[in-house]
Parts: C-alpha cells; sequence; structure tokens
C-alpha cells in the first residue's frame, strides 16, 4: 500500500521552468557550500526528489552521460529521472548509429521500431540480435520485448520491434521512454540437422553421476520428470573430438536410471549464445525428441565459465541401437560491445 500511495505521490511531482531556474540559480551560487544542506526537508519525498533535481542541473552533463548518476536517479523516481533525459532519437558509439524510426502508442501497449546501422566495417548482419543486452527505462509498470524484424544489405542496417506493455491494462501514461543497448551478436552459423557420429548401440550406463542445481530446461515431460530441484546429470568428461560443430561439445553421454541422458557444454556462453537441441532418428527417419532437458552450470570449473544442457530420453537401453544421434544449432563468431542509448517521446502516433 505505502509503495503505491508513495509512486502515486511521485508520479505527481513535474518541475516547473520556476523551479528548475531556482534551482539551477541556487546550485551554482552554493556550489562551495555543504550540500547536506539540501536533504534536511521534513517530508522525505520532497527531499529525495530535491535531491535528484540538484544533481541533474547542477551537472547537466554528468546527469545524462554518467550512468550511475542516472540509474541513482530512475531508483530514486522513475518520472523524475525521465524527465531529464533529453530527446536523442539517435546515438552513436563504436562507428555504429542506433536510432527511432517510428512508434505507435495504443492503450496500454507502445511499439517502436530500433535500427542499427554499421558506419564503418560490416558487423551488422541479417543475423544480428541484442543477446538480451538491452534495458528498458520507463515510468511505470511494465514487461518489454524485442524482436529481430529485417536487414537491409545495402545499407548494413538492422531493424528491430521493441514491444511494451503496460500492466493492469491501463493506458500508457508519461512523456518519455529510453531504451539502450550494451552489446549484439553478428555473423551467426545455423546447423540443421546435423547427424552426429556416434554407435548408440555402444552405450552403456553411466558409472559417474551428479547432482546438480537447474537453471532451466524444457520438454513434454519436464514437470513430470524434474519435480526435484537438483536433477542428477552425467560428470562432464573430455569433449568429444569428432564432434561436428565448433563452439559446441559433448562432454557425456551413459544412461542413468534407465534413460539415456546426452550431455553438451558450451564455453563462455555470455559472449556467444552458442547453443543447439539434440534429437533421435529412428531407422525410418523420424524424429524423437527428448522427454526432457535441463540446463546447469558448473561455477567450480577453473577456467572459463561452461555451460550445460543435458538432454533425457525414455529409450530402453536394449533398443537404443535402432536409433540415431541428431542436432540442431547455433553459434556466433562476433560480440560487439559499446553504449547506445536514445530517449523517445511517448505520444499517440503512426
Amino acid at each position: 500500500m505505502f509503495k503505491d500511495k508513495y509512486k502515486h505521490m511521485s508520479d505527481q511531482v513535474h518541475p516547473c521552468d520556476e523551479l528548475i531556474n531556482h534551482v539551477l540559480e541556487s546550485a551554482y551560487s552554493n556550489e562551495n557550500k555543504n550540500s547536506k544542506k539540501i536533504i534536511l526537508f521534513r517530508k522525505p519525498i520532497i527531499a529525495i526528489i530535491s535531491l535528484c533535481i540538484c544533481m541533474s542541473l547542477a551537472m547537466p552533463v554528468l546527469a545524462v552521460t554518467v550512468e550511475p548518476i542516472y540509474q541513482l536517479m530512475y531508483l530514486v523516481s522513475p518520472s523524475i529521472a525521465q524527465f531529464f533525459m533529453p530527446i536523442q532519437k539517435s546515438d552513436e558509439d563504436n562507428g555504429i548509429k542506433m536510432e527511432v524510426v517510428s512508434a505507435f502508442i495504443h492503450n496500454n501497449t507502445a511499439e517502436i521500431y530500433i535500427t542499427m546501422k554499421d558506419l564503418t566495417e560490416n558487423r551488422i548482419d541479417s543475423t544480428t540480435d541484442l543477446f538480451d543486452s538491452y534495458s528498458i527505462n520507463r515510468s511505470f509498470d511494465s514487461a518489454a520485448s524485442c524482436q529481430s524484424v529485417g536487414y537491409d544489405e545495402s545499407t548494413k542496417t538492422a531493424t528491430f520491434l521493441i514491444t511494451i506493455n503496460e500492466y493492469g491494462n491501463k493506458k500508457i501514461e508519461g512523456s518519455k521512454i529510453t531504451f539502450s543497448v550494451k552489446e549484439f551478436l553478428s555473423h551467426k552459423n545455423f546447423y540443421k540437422d546435423i547427424d552426429i557420429p556416434i554407435d548408440l548401440s555402444s552405450i552403456i550406463t553411466a558409472n559417474n553421476t551428479q547432482k546438480v542445481s537447474s537453471n532451466g530446461g524444457g520438454g513434454s515431460d519436464f514437470t513430470k520428470y524434474l519435480s526435484e530441484e537438483n536433477p542428477t546429470a552425467l560428470v562432464p568428461l573430455k569433449a568429444m573430438n569428432e564432434f561436428p560443430v565448433d563452439g559446441i561439445e559433448l562432454t557425456g553421454i551413459g544412461y542413468i536410471d534407465g534413460m539415456l541422458h546426452v550431455q553438451t557444454a558450451v564455453c563462455d556462453n555470455l559472449s556467444n549464445d552458442n547453443h543447439g537441441f539434440i534429437y533421435l532418428k529412428n531407422s525410418n527417419g523420424d524424429t524423437i525428441n527428448c522427454n526432457y532437458n535441463f540446463d546447469f552450470t558448473n561455477h567450480y570449473e577453473q577456467t572459463n565459465r561452461i555451460d550445460y544442457c543435458e538432454y533425457v530420453f525414455d529409450i530402453p537401453q536394449e533398443e537404443i541401437g535402432q536409433y540415431s544421434l541428431y542436432g540442431d544449432f547455433v553459434t556466433s563468431s562476433m560480440l560487439t560491445e559499446g553504449n547506445w542509448r536514445v530517449t523517445y517521446p511517448l505520444e499517440d502516433e503512426q
């Protein structure tokens, strides 16, 4: 209740021109005085907002360009932080330009088109992925998603659609929204229906297993088999030399409790997002998906972080020789880092 009341009160505060001019004059005329006097107001909300105003006005450049100051303001009051963000529909960094090209605000949904263009090299292509590195700052509670919608080869420009939905099916309110990107992946390779050269008739019961802390998974029987938080997995072995895809390793295969486990690993996944999906094929070429799969990370590895995915099939051990192992995979060969930020006015428009 207090949180909702605080948010309502803070959302009503929008500095007028007279207040801004007064604070600006005070900030510069009293720059040598102890700034702690600012927070001696009796009302905590007014004190905090006043502090943010003084910070942003006394240091107008820092408030925009220094991340900690902006984030501090945003944590205190999103509506105040967005108020002081200047309209900047494009931004350039590391030779790459990000720009807002159009937006459509309707009821509780905002659809914003963002482009990224490489001005100097060939780091942007049709496979460019923002890699969940983007963030959206807004003065209202909402959910957001980002998807690639196209690539123009002639201009080296990739286009993305940012969709934002306000919670509670309420009309979006506020004057601005800020979208930022820290890094992206590109030059991805796609591998479809890859034959993994393993004679499954030679697979035996695993000698070494471990309990792991799963951080995700899937499959038709995921909830049925993974009722426990710590599933049993294979202990990773030396990677298979003949695995057909660079960037992904096969680190284990064997039976545990009568079910076939196949384990893959990706090194330094936070910088490449390499991933895949393992499945079986029978003698007729029919695809048999795993009953479930789960992910885990061995944090005790001494070198780079290694992320594992374990696929589990409910196929009797005496029948597994009738099947072959296949997979679909995606790898990325380029990670580009930077700091791109645009602030766009929220207006009902096509």
